[in-house]
């Protein structure tokens, strides 16, 4: 027999003898580690679905939003989780990053208010913070108050980052209304809030998050990125499966803090029924991309002719993982 043959079939047999994992700097913003966007992240690693492809993850937090492109820029990390609209700026100001992995989708925010405001009417004059102009955050909950006809300078507004950034405002009275996603919504009006409408209502199709790389790492580590894809493909699926209901909702409480009984009732209000918030295996929507592009558009942050989705994305390692 030839030695290498020999030392493979060692390995196998000897369960102390593991093949060695490929090392892979994944970037989380700092602001998302207790949030639900992180979840699929959690179950991957809670589930063991990285260490079977033999990835060993380094999770590295990143400071802000800015910082996630910048970071597969600059070699700090290999793949990074990013709301979609700054891989699209980055891109179009020649960032060589796209798009291999899909993430939450549809991420739904709530506009939460003062419990003493019960209407949008009651929003007149008050003061309502948002995001950055860029981020879909703010771009969702403009289109709602402009639903519920009102429209800037009808109300003021105040650019504050991060949900508890915006959650603290809330509190503090400082803000009269704010765009909360979960479980801070589902928290804040079991005390008594108003919850005046959410963004499904003005964006029912959207790709909210994804994961992207450096198209010339990806293209070099091709393997590594399709079992990466897969890894997040099965957390997605272990997610959505009813059966795995009470096992999912412990691992987002213990992550982001909320109780088992609002973790439920987070779950629930995105799987009973299925309102598109979680891809089904880390797929990503071409459709929800090019929705993103639109609004940014709509937003002035791009100016036509707008460009096409698949500009911002490689879907060759979902597709080799058969994800996409």
């Amino acid at each position: 027999m030839k030695l290498p043959a020999a030392i493979a079939m060692i390995s196998l047999a000897l369960p102390g003898i593991a093949e060695a994992q490929d090392k892979l700097r994944y970037g989380q913003i700092a602001g998302s580690v207790k949030s639900v966007s992180s979840l699929a992240l959690y179950t991957a690693q809670r589930k063991g679905y990285l260490k079977r492809e033999n990835i060993d993850l380094d999770v590295i937090r990143l400071p802000g939003v800015h910082h996630m492109i910048e970071g597969l820029d600059k070699n700090t990390v290999d793949v990074s989780h990013t709301a979609t609209p700054y891989l699209i700026q980055g891109v179009l100001k020649g960032s060589g990053t796209a798009g291999i992995v899909g993430g939450p989708a549809n991420t739904i925010f709530s506009l939460i208010a003062k419990p003493e405001i019960k209407s949008f009417a009651d929003l007149r004059g008050k003061m309502v913070a948002m995001s950055l102009p860029v981020d879909t955050i703010s771009i969702a909950s403009r289109l709602l108050l402009a639903k519920h006809g009102l429209k800037e300078p009808s109300y003021r507004t105040r650019e504050l980052i991060g949900t508890q950034t915006r959650a603290k405002c809330l509190l503090s009275g400082e803000c009269d209304a704010v765009p909360l996603g979960q479980p801070d919504d589902i928290v804040f009006t079991a005390k008594g809030f108003t919850k005046l409408g959410d963004s499904l209502e003005v964006i029912p199709v959207l790709q909210f998050n994804v994961i992207a790389a450096r198209r010339d790492w990806a293209a070099k580590n091709k393997d590594l990125a399709v079992r990466f894809a897969r890894a997040f493909g099965d957390a997605y699926r272990f997610m959505r499966d009813p059966k795995n209901r009470d096992e999912v909702a412990g691992i987002l409480s213990e992550t982001t803090g909320a109780s088992p009984d609002v973790a439920r009732q987070m779950l629930a209000f995105y799987y009973e029924p299925d309102r598109g918030v979680m891809p089904r295996q880390a797929e990503i929507s071409l459709p929800g991309v090019t929705k993103v592009i639109e609004l940014l558009g709509v937003s002035g942050a791009l100016k036509p002719p707008l460009p096409a989705a698949e500009r911002f994305l490689d879907l060759q390692y979902l597709k080799a993982a058969g994800l996409q």
